[in-house]
C-alpha cells in the first residue's frame, strides 16, 4: 500500500486509513500531483471509474474497490446504458452514459475495465490516453500484439494492472520454490485444471448461471479457453515457463458458437509438457495443480486445496506448509500507482498469457500445433 512517503492517491470518500494518511492532503489528477489545504482528517484515496458491466466479474472489481481502504469507485459507464445504470443503482453510484466526459474528469485518476473482452483496446487505450491508471479485467487482450500496444501506450506514465488472481496465491509461490529449489528434480510434465458449470442448465436457469454473451463470438472473442482458461494457462507458464508451441482443442458440449470445454497442451523445448485444462460444463467448481519431475511430484488437491509433495526417496506425500497469499492483483496495482512504479512482473505475465490465448485460438482454428515464435513475431 502506498504511504505518504510515496506516491497518493486520490482523496475522497468517508473511509479512513492511517496507512493513507499525512500532513497534507494531495489529489491525483491526470496522473500529476496536486497539493491541497490540510484538513483534519486525511485519507489517500484513488478514485476510480469502473467501465463496464459486461463480465461477471465487474461485481467483484466494485466489491474489491469499496473494501480497500486506498480507492472508491464515484461512477459507471457501460455501453449498454440500461445494464450499466442498473448495475451503478445497486451499488448507490452514478451512472455516466458519455465515456468521453466520464474519462475527461480531473477527479478520476484511474478505471477499472470489466467490459467485453473484444472492447478493450478502445476502452483502455482511450482510459489510457487521457491520462487514467488502468485495471482490467484478463485477459489484457486476445492477442499479443494488441496486449503490448496497450503496455507500450501505459508504460508513458500510467499503471497497467491485469486481474490474474492466482498469480500470488500462497499455493502457487510455494510451488514455484520448490521446483526452483530443485525438490522434484528436473520437471517433466504439469496440469492445470479449473472449471466450473456455468453453462451447464438446471430448471431454473436453462441455459447455465453464465450469461450466454460469454460465447458468443462478437462479444467474448474467444471462449473458455480465453476466459476461465486463461488460469491454467499464466499457471503453467509460472511453473514452466513459456513453451514452443501450443496444441489446442475445444468442444461445444452446449452447443453454443464458441468451445465451452477445452484443453490445450504446452510443449517445451526440453520435452517437458503441460497441460490446461478448463470448461464451463463440469461439475464444480474445481480447481487442481500437478507438476511432476524426474525426481519427485507436488499435488494440489482438488478434494482440500492441501499441497502435499512425494519427493526422492519418500515413501509418501508430505503436506507443504504454504506462505501467506501475497497481495491481489487489485491491491497490488493500487500499491504500484502508490509508488509510481508499474509492476514489471505481472505485466509480462500478462503479455505472456494473451500470447498463450492467441496460439491456442490459433490452434483451434487451424487444427495444428501453432509455434510461439508465430505468435511474437
Amino acid at each position: 500500500m502506498a504511504t505518504p512517503g510515496r506516491r497518493p492517491g486520490i482523496r475522497g470518500g468517508s473511509r479512513r486509513s492511517s496507512a493513507w494518511g499525512g500532513p497534507h492532503a494531495q489529489i491525483l489528477t491526470g496522473g500529476n500531483l496536486t497539493a491541497v489545504d490540510p484538513i483534519e482528517e486525511v485519507s489517500w484515496m484513488l478514485r476510480l471509474a469502473l467501465l463496464g458491466t459486461w463480465h461477471v466479474h465487474a461485481k467483484d472489481h466494485a466489491a474489491d474497490a469499496l473494501a480497500h481502504p486506498g480507492t472508491e469507485h464515484v461512477a459507471v459507464w457501460d455501453d449498454d446504458p440500461a445494464r450499466g445504470a442498473a448495475f451503478a443503482a445497486e451499488r448507490g453510484l452514478p451512472f455516466e452514459p458519455d465515456l468521453g466526459a466520464l474519462l475527461a474528469r480531473a477527479d478520476i485518476g484511474g478505471v477499472t475495465v470489466t467490459a467485453e473482452t473484444t472492447a478493450h483496446e478502445p476502452l483502455i487505450g482511450a482510459a489510457l490516453d487521457a491520462g487514467k491508471h488502468v485495471f482490467t479485467e484478463k485477459p489484457l487482450a486476445l492477442s499479443l500484439a494488441v496486449a503490448r500496444r496497450l503496455a507500450d501506450r501505459a508504460a508513458a506514465g500510467r499503471i497497467l494492472g491485469v486481474s490474474l488472481v492466482r498469480q500470488r496465491w500462497g499455493t502457487t509461490l510455494a510451488m514455484r520454490d520448490l521446483i526452483a529449489a530443485g525438490a522434484i528434480g528436473a520437471p517433466t510434465a504439469a496440469r492445470v485444471r479449473v472449471a466450473h458449470p456455468g453453462a451447464v442448465p438446471t430448471p431454473e436457469q436453462p441455459t447455465g448461471w453464465l450469461p450466454s454473451r460469454f460465447l458468443d463470438p462478437a462479444e467474448a472473442g474467444g471462449g473458455a479457453l480465453a476466459d476461465l482458461g486463461a488460469h491454467p494457462l499464466y499457471l503453467l507458464r509460472l511453473l514452466l515457463g513459456m513453451p514452443e508451441r501450443v496444441l489446442a482443442v475445444g468442444g461445444r458440449v452446449s452447443g453454443r458458437p464458441l468451445e465451452d470445454n477445452g484443453v490445450a497442451l504446452l510443449a517445451y523445448a526440453g520435452g517437458a509438457l503441460g497441460v490446461a485444462e478448463t470448461g464451463f460444463v463440469s461439475r464444480g467448481p474445481f480447481s487442481a495443480v500437478e507438476v511432476h519431475g524426474t525426481e519427485g511430484n507436488l499435488l494440489l488437491s482438488p478434494r482440500d486445496g492441501t499441497l502435499r509433495l512425494r519427493a526422492a526417496g519418500d515413501e509418501g506425500w508430505q503436506e507443504v506448509t504454504v506462505p501467506a497469499d501475497g497481495p491481489t492483483p487489485f491491491a497490488a496495482w493500487v500499491d504500484a500507482v502508490g509508488r509510481g512504479e508499474a509492476d514489471a512482473a505481472q505485466v509480462a505475465l500478462a503479455l505472456d498469457l494473451s500470447a498463450l490465448v492467441e496460439a491456442a485460438a490459433r490452434s483451434m482454428a487451424e487444427g495444428r500445433a501453432v509455434a510461439l515464435a508465430e505468435v511474437a513475431g
